[in-house]
This record gives structure tokens, sequence and C-alpha cells, in this order.
């Protein structure tokens, strides 16, 4: 069935909107990859000599911190637990492979259940350490962390591109 002239958009159009959502993509894993950087830098900088306390200060507001929780390089912990890891790497993993199963100028959201869903193994993993049935390890806390941050970035790219395209909408007012 054919679309309503309402929602028409030119092909020239179309190809704007493609290239600018090709580059909100790419700035947000750009982004990520940073940040993902930065969590791992003071293990590197601490082998060299360097003070990384402006970054453990930085992420303590962020992360608990906690040395038996986080993951340690070179005998040095990471500036965020296992379970923030997790999720910042499972952040830059669904934002670098977003593009290989949907388009990244869709600005059309999944069902929100989705992301609920993916808060559902954090949620046991975390129960069932507080209520005492069973410990769980770096492997769960970080693999629980990926699955949320994978969602994430499915729901945080379009909306990303969708910000930037209202914010650029007065160059194409005829596009809904």
């Amino acid at each position: 069935m054919a679309e309503s002239a309402e929602k028409y958009a030119s092909i020239s159009i179309r190809g704007v909107l493609y290239s600018q959502a090709n580059r909100v993509w790419m700035v947000a894993l750009l982004v990520t990859a940073v940040w993902l950087l930065a969590v791992i830098t003071p293990p590197l900088l601490l082998t060299s000599g360097i003070s990384a306390s402006p970054i453990y200060t930085f992420f303590g507001y962020i992360c608990h911190q906690i040395p038996e929780r986080s993951f340690h390089l070179f005998g040095y912990q990471f500036a965020v637990c296992s379970r923030c890891f997790g999720v910042y790497a499972g952040l830059l993993l669904g934002i670098l492979t977003y593009r290989l199963w949907r388009p990244v100028d869709s600005v059309e959201p999944l069902p929100r259940i989705w992301l609920f869903l993916s808060m559902v193994p954090i949620g046991i993993d975390w129960s069932l350490g507080v209520f005492g049935i069973w410990e769980n390890t770096h492997f769960t806390r970080f693999v629980t962390g990926l699955i949320l941050g994978v969602a994430c970035a499915v729901f945080i790219v379009p909306a990303l591109v969708e910000i930037v395209r209202n914010l650029s909408r007065p160059r194409f007012s005829n596009i809904r």
C-alpha cells in the first residue's frame, strides 16, 4: 500500500537523512569507544607510573568500584566494576552491530518490553547474590551487564538519530 502524501520525502532528502543518521551512529560509536577506553586506562597509566586518581574519582561518582567486584589488569583495577564494564562493553557492541540488523536511519523504536526483559538477568543475578542463594561472579556480572548494554544501544541509536533529526527540522520542514 502506498504511503500518504504527507509522509513523502524526496530521494535527495532521504539521502541527506541517511547521511545524517550515519554520522550520528559514527559519533555514538566513537563516544562509546572513548568511554570504554577511559574505563580501562587507569591500569595502563599506573603501570607506566602515572597517577590515575582523577579517572578513578570521576568514575567513582558512577560506580561503587569495589575491588573484589572489578576486573584487574596488570594488578590494577578498572575504573568501574565488572557489571558496569559489561554495560559499557554491551553499549559498544550494540552500537557497533546495530547496522547489521536494523537500518541506521530508522527512528521507530522497538517495543519497550525488550528493554525491560534485558533487565531481568541483571535483576536475577543481583537478587540471588543479595539473598545469599548464590554468589555471583565477575563473569555473571559482566554478562548480565553486557545484555543490558546491548539492549540499551538498540534504543539509544534511534533516539539519537531522531533528536538530531528534530534539531535540524527547520531545514527539512516537509518531513514528519
